[in-house]
């Protein structure tokens, strides 16, 4: 019984010192940088919707966080409202990629363009899980605009049918909430 112990016991050494490595505790590796990640991470907050006049009004459509040690951005959009959505952005090696998890129950993944203007990221379809891009209504793009660092608009492009829908995203005009 003794010998149990002590063989757990010296397992259990290895494994600390074999997981601790070179790195001091607690410390966490760097997390990839991408020009659009980081203006991401710039929008953690709360945002609502703007009135018409662009005044901010109390509805709150966005909350935005880093998570996963500064390597994801994480958005709900209608939070606690029966709309809730997530929509997660990370890096894939050099591309910025956005699932979105959509309350129509699918998740459409879409890849930041490149060639986006220096004040938005231009998101593309990628492909997704639970869909049929041919078939099936689902979000295919969607455009972040950087309007200041308290304004931004989204201009989203659902399709169905395999082709534009007219009935559903529209562009949202949001206010940091301070």
């Amino acid at each position: 019984m003794a010998q149990r112990f002590l063989v757990v016991g010296l397992m259990l050494l290895a494994l600390g010192v074999g997981a601790r490595s070179d790195d001091k505790p607690g410390k966490v590796p760097a997390a990839s940088t991408h020009p659009g990640l980081e203006r991401l991470k710039k929008l953690a907050g709360t945002w609502v919707a703007a009135d018409a006049s662009g005044k901010p009004t109390e509805q709150v459509v966005s909350v935005i966080k880093i998570t996963a040690g500064g390597s994801a951005v994480q958005e709900t959009l209608f939070p606690g409202q029966p709309l809730e959505m997530v929509s997660i952005y990370h890096l894939d090696g050099a591309d910025l990629l956005m699932t979105h998890y959509c309350v129509l129950g699918n998740q459409p993944r879409m890849k930041a363009d490149p060639a986006s203007p220096p004040n938005q990221i231009r998101f593309r379809f990628a492909g997704g899980s639970n869909l049929d891009p041919a078939k099936d209504m689902h979000m295919h793009e969607g455009t972040l605009t950087f309007v200041d660092d308290d304004h931004i608009e989204f201009a989203g492009v659902a399709w169905e049918g395999g082709k534009p829908a007219e009935t559903h995203c529209a562009t949202m005009k949001l206010v940091r909430k301070k």
